[in-house]
Parts: C-alpha cells; structure tokens; sequence
C-alpha cells in the first residue's frame, strides 16, 4: 500500500513539473513571438515614415534616403542568403559575415536617426551627411558584393546541374531506343586482321585446269573411234594398236 502511494505522488510530482516546464516553454515562445511581432510593426514604422521624408528637400530627407537605401541592400541581402542557404550550407560563412556588417550598419542607423529625430542644428546635420553617406556606401557595396556573389553561386550551380541532367537524359533516350539498328559498315572496309584479296579469292569461282594436249587426245580418240566402229580395238589387240600407222586422210 505504501508503495503505491509512493508511486501515484511520484507521478503527481512528474505531471507537475512536466506541466511547469511545458507552461514556461509556451510563454517563452509567445514572448519572442510577440516581440518579434512588435519589431516588424516598428520597422514597417519606421520603414514608411523614411519613405515619407526621404522626399523632403535638405539634409533631413538626404539622411532618410540614405538610411532607407542601406536598409533595403540590407534586406535584399539577408533574403539571398537565406534562401540560398538551404540548398547551399557553404553559405553559412556568409551570412555569419553579414550578421558583423549589420551591426555596423545598425549603429550607422541609430546614428543617423538621432541626427534626423533630436538635432535642432541643421548646419551640423550638413556636416555629418558627408561622412554618413560614406559609411553607409561602404555598408552597402559590402552587401551588394555578398549579394551578388551568392547569386551567381546558385547560377552556376543550376547551370552544372542542368548540364549533367541532360547527359543522363541522352544517354537514357539512346538506351531507350535500342531496337535501331547500327549504321551499316562501308563494303570497302575489311576485317580486322584479314589479308586484303582474300575474300573475293576465295569468293571467286574456282577455274577449270586447262588440259595439256597430247595426253588426253589419244584417249578421246580411242572412244571416237569405239563408236564408229562399234568396237574397242584397244582391248581386243593391245593398247599399242594403232600406233605408228599414218592415219587415213578419211
């Protein structure tokens, strides 16, 4: 019985703590959800009120053009990289470099906020844009170079992937086709390894050996005379019958 008590207030205390840690997790997150919430808010602001005086003629709406410039090659930077970064982890290195730029380019703008909201002096806020507007050209010929660079990186990295995609695709339509037959050999190219001639030697026709004369002619003559007469004169008297006489002129 104790046991079991034991066991149900060990489990009471588990869901309880389980319960505050959950409890603490959630408010966790809608704090940095609400937060993350107000910097937008703030941004978009802050975003549309630069808008509104970078067309005021002076040095205040020169400072808010210079600031809205250096936020939006900011921006477009940050989007780059991040959208390239999921398809290429060695852009991590990158945007490591340009979370250091940002925060130059955040004091930068606290800089020239204060500059545009607190300075009555109009005369100093003339002479601060000089240098202002240098620093933030750096901050964005920065950006821009990450920028590009990565932009080009995903252009190649397509263009290669493209190129091999269409190897594989040949090669797998020829493969595809294989009842085609190959083209067919010229008739003037011979085996390899073969002695020219052979072929249409052995191709040709094997021709009669000529008969030597004198040899043959005295056995034709034989059965010429076999059928005139009616009798083999050779077998009854001799293969040497005939021999030697002169031959009628008949």
């Amino acid at each position: 019985m104790e046991f079991v008590i034991g066991l149900l207030a060990f489990l009471f205390v588990l869901f309880v703590v389980l319960g505050a840690i959950a409890t603490v997790k959630t408010v966790r997150a809608v704090r940095r959800g609400v937060e993350r919430t107000g910097q937008q808010v703030r941004r978009t602001v802050e975003e549309t009120t630069l808008k509104a005086r970078s067309a005021q003629p002076g040095p205040v709406g020169e400072l808010a053009r210079v600031r809205l410039e250096l936020r939006t090659s900011l921006d477009s930077t940050r989007r780059a990289l991040e959208t390239g970064i999921r398809h290429d982890p060695s852009l991590s290195e990158a945007a490591g470099l340009l979370d250091r730029l940002e925060e130059h380019a955040r004091q930068l703008d606290g800089e020239l906020r204060l500059l545009m909201e607190r300075e009555p002096d109009r005369g100093r806020i003339a002479a601060r844009l000089p240098d202002a507007r240098e620093r933030a050209g750096r901050i964005r010929a920065s950006a821009d170079s990450l920028r590009f660079a990565a932009q080009d990186r995903a252009r190649r990295h397509d263009e290669d992937g493209l190129a091999a995609l269409s190897e594989q695709i040949e090669i797998e339509a020829g493969a595809l086709r294989h009842w085609t037959a190959p083209a067919p050999a010229p008739a003037s190219e011979t085996a390899p390894g073969a002695v020219p001639g052979t072929a249409s030697e052995a191709a040709a026709p094997s021709a009669e050996t000529p008969q030597t004369p004198g040899i043959e002619g005295p056995k034709d003559a034989s059965h010429d005379r076999t059928a005139e007469f009616g009798t083999d004169f050779t077998k009854e008297f001799g293969p040497d019958f005939g021999r030697g006489r002169p031959q009628s002129a008949s």
